[in-house]
């Protein structure tokens, strides 16, 4: 079998749409997610989004011109219109227009005019949610792809159900291709993906680990360290967010002092403790604001941003690494797969003859 045809079914309706080469999408993670890290997944086949979650539009600006000067693959931009102060959304959004990005992925609530003034200006646009009615919304708002997050994933977590279910019960009703987040590490991940109707998949945690991720390298660490059970999902962690959005974070002192209350938590009245810096801007205990390269203090009780597929993280490489990885695993398992449909075969013939 030549290569070209063993990589075939990685070549997907979503591979089209986003011109990139494999099926594996690097989630826009607020902080982490920035120019090293959008490049190098870019650069690797896969397509890299930069996580530019409320910050400034010089800054974004930045950004996106780093990407542009690391590599010639197209690229996205996650913003996150419901949750932004619109006078700063409507400015994020308006610098990546104006240097005409690729793709804009919106995260949390639909929000139709985000996506028309996007799609306007002729933008790809990538819509997260979690339930089959975000999803159906996202779509008929125009998305060209949506992105359906299982209660399984890392950071903010919109998913209320998990990924094998929620999959293919969104897979069924849409038109657009559809991506799978959540719990997904792996080529074998990624296989189970794609036969339960998914175009490709979406991936934060596998990537929050790797040499380029701007995460700050206690994070990486704890990540690579962790085991199955080992994360928590909670409002704890609400500064920053609206009410009642809950996060996936590793289990730290903050969570353990909470015996057991992990819901139940309003941002406003949550006591403003200062436990870091970044930037010059304090931190709080609480905050949604993860540890980066820039930041300092008592990183330990900050919230720690990990999926489940945590467990399946268990060394810091670099992002072709994991690129490399989850394709060559796909292939594999890809390949167990037609073995067993053969072995099945051969003892299913055995039999009649005998």
């Amino acid at each position: 079998m030549n290569v070209n045809t063993e990589h075939d079914f990685l070549h997907t309706s979503l591979t089209r749409l986003l011109g990139c080469r494999y099926p594996i999408i690097s989630a826009g993670m607020g902080g982490p997610a920035r120019s090293e890290l959008a490049a190098a997944v870019c650069a690797a086949g896969g397509f890299g989004l930069l996580g530019m979650v409320r910050e400034s539009p010089e800054l974004i600006e930045r950004e996106i011109a780093a990407v542009r000067a690391a590599t010639a693959r197209p690229f996205g931009v996650n913003l996150i219109p419901s949750s932004t102060e619109p006078a700063l959304f409507a400015a994020e959004l308006g610098v990546c227009l104006a240097a005409r990005v690729p793709a804009l992925c919106f995260f949390w609530d639909v929000v139709p005019e985000a996506v028309k003034r996007a799609k306007d200006a002729g933008a790809i646009v990538l819509y997260q949610v979690g339930s089959l009615q975000d999803a159906l919304s996202a779509e008929q708002a125009g998305a060209d792809a949506v992105i359906v997050q299982g209660i399984e994933a890392g950071g903010h977590v919109r998913g209320r159900s998990g990924i094998l279910t929620l999959l293919p019960e969104v897979a069924q009703r849409l038109r657009v291709p559809v991506v799978a987040s959540g719990g997904i590490a792996t080529g074998g991940g990624l296989v189970a993906a794609l036969a339960l109707g998914a175009a490709g998949v979406h991936c934060g945690t596998a990537f929050l680990a790797t040499h380029e991720s701007f995460a700050h390298d206690y994070h990486k660490q704890r990540i690579c360290e962790a085991r199955a059970g080992e994360t928590v999902y909670t409002d704890l962690f609400a500064i920053n967010w609206p009410p009642n959005s809950p996060v996936r974070v590793l289990a730290n002192s903050v969570t353990d002092e909470a015996h057991g209350q992990l819901f139940g938590y309003h941002p406003d009245k949550l006591p403003r403790e200062v436990i870091g810096h970044d930037d010059g801007r304090p931190l709080y205990l609480f905050s949604t604001d993860s540890p980066l390269r820039s930041t300092t203090g008592d990183l330990e009780r900050m919230a720690l941003f990990a999926g489940e597929s945590s467990a399946l993280v268990n060394a810091r490489t670099s992002a072709a690494e994991v690129i490399e990885r989850m394709v060559a695993e796909a292939l594999e398992a890809r390949s167990r797969i037609c073995a067993c449909r053969v072995d099945d075969s051969s003892g299913a013939s055995d039999n009649t003859d005998t």
